[in-house]
């Protein structure tokens, strides 16, 4: 009876009723994605585990700016959200219930009238280096004995990582889904391509000859897969909060509280990284100028169970110690 369903809808639901409320309204939960293949195998992934615990979900498929111009470099793009905008716009306007994004892409600021509901459990955070199919390229601890190479990244992060490595190395830009940047490193003049290696990962794509890159600090909340969806619609809030990783959400909180103190994005070298081990959470985060040249680093360890201003205190250490001339330099070149 439909007074009886609003009613029923205004009650606190256990998830046994909130199930059983999806069915009997016959509500299928829509899904916003980008129409990349990582993107598409992300969107699937909570679809599957809203399906496998009795919610009807499907896919609606939304272009991204980000995906549409593939020759800007990212960070000329502007700030983080170049891949989000386009689903928080579907979001507010309802045409989709829920988004899925890669985390490390999502503001770090919310837009008003959407909320985090959901972090899946992180893949692998690292970065891992695709060398150029038939490349004799070995990565050397010694950088003197090393050739000058090519590499192709989009990342202004891997760049800066990369150079402060490899001064002498010459950075290219590549954009593109991952199949694009894969077929580029082998059509053109490069060394390799630094990626990330959950994205490849994920859809099967990983080369066996990658290189994990242990000394390149990620970007922050790198790895993990993010669900939000509209501030107040609680069907799909609760339906999804059953999905949620603590020790993922823990962590990649703590990682994006350290990007945001530092008034980072897709524009400033940030990486970071916490993890968790005997109910210690973990923290390292830097900030590398843009050519490389200067690096200042923070090491944060923290309970789990009072870790919530972790990020915060690295950064403000991380800019005491240094980091605050590097971000003046990058603010004032921009």
């Amino acid at each position: 009876h439909k007074n009886a369903q609003q009613q029923y809808r205004m009650l606190p639901l256990h998830r046994s009723h909130q199930r059983l409320y999806w069915v009997m309204s016959n509500k299928t939960i829509r899904i916003g994605t980008r129409e990349s293949e990582l993107a598409v195998w992300q969107a699937t992934t909570v679809k599957n585990l809203l399906q496998d615990r009795g919610y009807p979900a499907e896919l609606v498929f939304i272009k991204s700016e980000g995906d549409i111009n593939l020759t800007t470099p990212l960070y000329e793009l502007g700030v983080q959200g170049i891949f989000t905008k386009s689903l928080d716009i579907a979001l507010l306007n309802d045409k989709i219930d829920i988004a899925v994004h890669s985390m490390k892409d999502a503001p770090t600021q919310m837009a008003q009238g959407i909320v985090q509901v959901a972090v899946l459990p992180r893949a692998s955070h690292k970065d891992i280096f695709v060398p150029k199919p038939g490349s004799p390229f070995i990565e050397l601890n010694d950088v003197t004995t090393k050739e000058p190479n090519t590499i192709g990244t989009s990342s202004i992060r891997r760049t800066a990582q990369w150079l402060h490595r490899y001064p002498a190395d010459k950075l290219e830009n590549l954009r593109g889904n991952v199949n694009t940047r894969l077929r580029k490193v082998a059509e053109n003049d490069w060394a390799g391509a630094i990626f990330a290696a959950a994205g490849l990962e994920r859809i099967g794509l990983r080369p066996k000859n990658a290189i994990e890159l242990d000394w390149m600090l990620p970007a922050p909340a790198q790895g993990a897969i993010l669900i939000v969806c509209r501030t107040g619609d609680t069907d799909a809030y609760n339906a999804c909060a059953l999905l949620n990783d603590q020790p993922t959400q823990l962590c990649t909180a703590i990682e994006r509280d350290f990007l945001r103190a530092l008034m980072g994005g897709c524009s400033v070298p940030i990486g970071g990284l916490a993890t968790i081990h005997n109910n210690t959470v973990h923290f390292k985060g830097n900030i590398v100028s843009k050519d490389g040249t200067q690096l200042v680093e923070v090491v944060k360890t923290a309970p789990v169970d009072n870790c919530i201003d972790l990020g915060k205190t690295a950064a403000a250490e991380l800019l005491a110690n240094g980091g605050q001339q590097i971000l003046d330099t990058i603010k004032n070149e921009q």
